[in-house]
């Protein structure tokens, strides 16, 4: 068995370190550990979580990744900041999608039709963001509000979208580590 997810990375290295010190602003807020942040290596924007798959499977989920290729390259702006399922519970502590969000939802559907053929998928809407942190344990409540206050409607800049990867998730107590599995070049312009 595999653990599988789809997701495009921030190939803009400017946009990747704002994102990075917005992390490390909202990790002051945390107390003993209570706000993991997502290693810097490991950002990303996930298209799709396909969770647990087996082996024989692979040929054909790598069909639906290469089925992207013809999608053309595009850029998405990297701005706002937000909390799922909200303020008062926060879960995830999230870097939001301005522009973009209509061809990364595109790239989504098109997944999503041709990965459903043979993994049972999650049906949850999406909503494109790049997951900086798990509220895990104690966080001091008022910085938190801070901190997203302060960068609700802030523009990180914008990244562009070349690639789109298949990436195998291995869980381990310290945290994931992520392979890229398959790369998909998206179409030039």
């Amino acid at each position: 068995m595999v653990r599988l997810f789809v997701a495009v990375e921030l190939e803009n290295p400017e946009v990747l370190k704002r994102v990075i010190s917005f992390k490390n602003y909202v990790l002051s807020c945390s107390k003993q550990g209570g706000i993991k942040g997502v290693e810097d290596e490991n950002i990303h924007l996930t298209l799709r979580f396909i969770g647990e798959v087996s082996e024989g499977l692979l040929p054909k989920i790598y069909e639906c990744v290469k089925s992207l290729e013809n999608i053309r390259r595009f850029d998405m702006v990297v701005a706002g900041v937000g909390t799922f399922p909200s303020l008062s519970r926060p879960r995830v502590v999230w870097v939001g999608v301005k522009d973009g969000v209509e061809e990364l939802s595109r790239l989504r559907k098109l997944l999503d039709a041709c990965l459903e053929k043979y993994v049972r998928l999650e049906r949850e809407d999406f909503v494109p963001h790049i997951t900086v942190g798990r509220v895990k344990g104690s966080v001091d409540s008022a910085c938190l509000r801070e901190v997203l206050h302060n960068y609700e409607n802030f523009n990180f800049g914008a990244s562009p979208v070349t690639q789109v990867k298949l990436k195998r998730s291995l869980l381990r107590p310290e945290g994931p580590i992520y392979n890229d599995i398959l790369v998909v070049n998206l179409k030039e312009v």
